[in-house]
């Protein structure tokens, strides 16, 4: 802002589609969680379960597949703590195999849609992608998620386990749970592009303030404010020309590499707002910032809220999880990268 002096052309620099798409989105979904449904289905599928194999499996998966549409983030705040509430302290080891997995599960599951993560949807909604071209994109890699998701759910030890029999959670208000189902019906719309975003966003505000007025807290606004920032940011830098044209042949050629890269150090939702004033490869860009969710704890948010989570647990241990966490996104970043330079020809 000090080499490009605020200006009305500030306004421009601000994607409002997305924005609004997101607010909307994050209210629906704090307004579903409220209703209890996602601890009613996770708990009635644990019933079943007699081993900790078993439940560190219903809960991946529940987290990788909750995640395409809830968001890697809620799906993380939603199911760690239930995880922690199952395995407890006494079966530590367990508990930090099943933390990191989920984690990695809610980063490659959220790949798999454009509302699965923030970075997702303003891709999507900045290359004006279709539906089709997005899920031609990703489609191979989900695969290779479900893949190998469930060969990591066999690590460990396989001890006895069985889900509490006397289950009496319920939906809190079945009303609300389909006042938030028809809301979140309206934003697929909108995603779409079936029903503009200004429609959808007074309709969703105008239920919230007539049914739920409480559900505001729970959005995310700092996050909000962050896409805002990165908007006047790379606005700024695409007008000055040294710089516009220096990182445009830095990045030209190298998108996904760059974008894994850059994810590790900044996040990739910074890291998707960032360089996509500077390439037209959408799907270079795409695949280099959802497979860079993967490696350091700070490379996607949704892996900082499941380490603040675990940390807060009963007899957490740090150093373990930490090990382990960076021992298994190695892995699975090494094997992604390879598969998507070597197979799919990414560069």
């Amino acid at each position: 802002m000090f080499f490009v002096p605020p200006s009305a052309s500030y306004i421009g620099y601000i994607n409002f589609s997305v924005i609004s798409l997101l607010f909307c989105l994050m209210l629906v979904v704090a307004g579903v969680m409220e209703t209890n449904l996602f601890g009613v289905v996770s708990e009635r599928m644990l019933f079943v379960t007699k081993s900790e194999r078993a439940v560190t499996i219903v809960l991946i998966v529940v987290t990788f597949f909750s995640s395409m549409l809830i968001t890697n983030d809620v799906a993380l705040i939603t199911f760690v703590p239930l995880t922690i509430s199952i395995f407890g302290s006494e079966r530590k080891d367990r508990l930090i195999l099943t933390v990191v997995l989920e984690t990695i599960a809610a980063n490659l599951g959220s790949m798999a849609t454009p509302v699965g993560n923030p970075q997702n949807l303003y891709i999507y909604d900045y290359f004006s992608l279709t539906i089709g071209e997005f899920f031609g994109i990703l489609m191979p890699t989900v695969i290779l998620s479900v893949v190998m998701i469930l060969i990591a759910c066999f690590i460990g030890k396989n001890n006895a386990m069985r889900g509490d029999d006397n289950i009496d959670n319920e939906i809190k208000d079945k009303k609300k749970l389909a006042l938030y189902i028809v809301l979140f019906i309206i934003c697929m719309m909108t995603v779409l592009r079936i029903l503009d975003y200004r429609i959808t966003l007074g309709i969703v505000v105008l239920s919230a303030v007539i049914f739920d007025r409480k559900i505001f807290k729970k959005v995310d606004y700092f996050l909000l404010l962050t896409f805002v920032a990165f908007f006047v940011f790379v606005g700024n830098l695409r007008a000055i020309p040294e710089i516009n044209s220096a990182l445009g042949e830095m990045i030209n050629g190298r998108e996904f590499i760059f974008s894994v890269m850059a994810s590790q150090i900044i996040s990739n939702v910074p890291a998707a707002a960032m360089l996509s004033g500077f390439t037209d490869n959408a799907a270079a860009l795409l695949m280099g910032v959802d497979v860079g969710g993967l490696g350091t704890p700070v490379a996607s948010l949704a892996s900082l809220i499941s380490l603040k989570l675990y940390s807060k647990s009963k007899n957490s241990d740090m150093k373990k999880y930490l090990l382990v966490f960076t021992v298994m996104n190695i892995i699975f970043l090494g094997i992604f990268m390879l598969f998507c330079i070597f197979i799919l020809g990414y560069r």
